[in-house]
């Protein structure tokens, strides 16, 4: 069997990207490129800030006995 299959752009957050950054370049939003790029780092973020979180968690429990 054959999975040569290839998927398109970036799916949701890659094509709310693209439609963002056109918004912005033809100056029909106003908005920061911080908010314009946020699909691109705003995932990564959230993940990232949710691993440090649990590694904080996991550090106390340790240090309390638990």
């Amino acid at each position: 069997m054959d999975n040569n299959t290839s998927r398109g752009s970036g799916g949701f957050l890659g094509t709310l990207c693209l439609i963002l950054i056109t918004l912005k370049l033809t100056n029909t939003i106003d908005w920061s490129w911080w908010w314009v790029l946020s699909p691109i780092w705003a995932v990564p973020a959230i993940l990232g800030a949710a691993i440090v979180l649990f590694a904080i968690l996991k550090v106390i429990e340790k240090i309390s006995g638990r």
